[in-house]
């Protein structure tokens, strides 16, 4: 596998070897010993998750507080996706800024963005079907969201129209509360 860093150098974006004939491909999407060669990250996996989307559905920008913060490791399997991170650490030298790349069954890429960043994700297929493992479990009152279309943040998301939101999504706070309260 291939790690390269982005804009956010902690925020990697991978690509493994994919082995391909007339019988289709054949790749491994994780094996630790390759992430922890490539990325430097030693972590573990607690949690695998699955979500499927409709056109136009965005998430996030989620994240969880430390204790409980979250590193994640997604990528796509169906469909393609328009993934963002936002630098949400006070201390970085980057705090502040988002990257985005599009991650797609085809291209078979993931991202790897570490705790301390907000995610989130729109939809630009038909459909999508989004994996991601986690560093720590799911903590609801851990749990926060920043708004997709902050101002401050101006991420320039690949919209086709309005994008559908949850109710929880579309109460999420401004970045700018986010840099009074200390990244909380």
């Amino acid at each position: 596998m291939k790690a390269t860093s982005l804009a956010i150098p902690d925020v990697l974006l991978i690509e493994p070897k994919v082995f391909g004939d007339a019988r289709g491909f054949f790749f491994e999407s994780f094996n630790q010993r390759a992430f922890v060669e490539a990325t430097g990250a030693d972590v573990t996996f607690v949690q695998d998750n699955h979500s499927r989307s409709a056109r136009n559905v965005l998430r996030g920008l989620h994240y969880q507080l430390a204790p409980r913060a979250q590193g994640k490791l997604v990528r796509v399997v169906a469909g393609e996706v328009f993934d963002v991170a936002v630098d949400i650490r006070p201390e970085s030298p980057t705090f502040g800024r988002w990257v985005g790349q599009h991650l797609s069954a085809e291209n078979k890429r993931q991202l790897w963005i570490p705790a301390g960043l907000a995610h989130g994700f729109v939809v630009v297929s038909e459909t999508a079907e989004f994996l991601y493992k986690t560093t720590d479990y799911w903590a609801p009152e851990f749990e926060r969201c920043i708004r997709w279309d902050d101002p401050d943040l101006a991420i320039d998301w690949p919209l086709d129209g309005a994008p559908l939101v949850s109710a929880k999504d579309a109460l999420g706070a401004n970045f700018s509360a986010l840099r009074q309260a200390g990244a909380e």
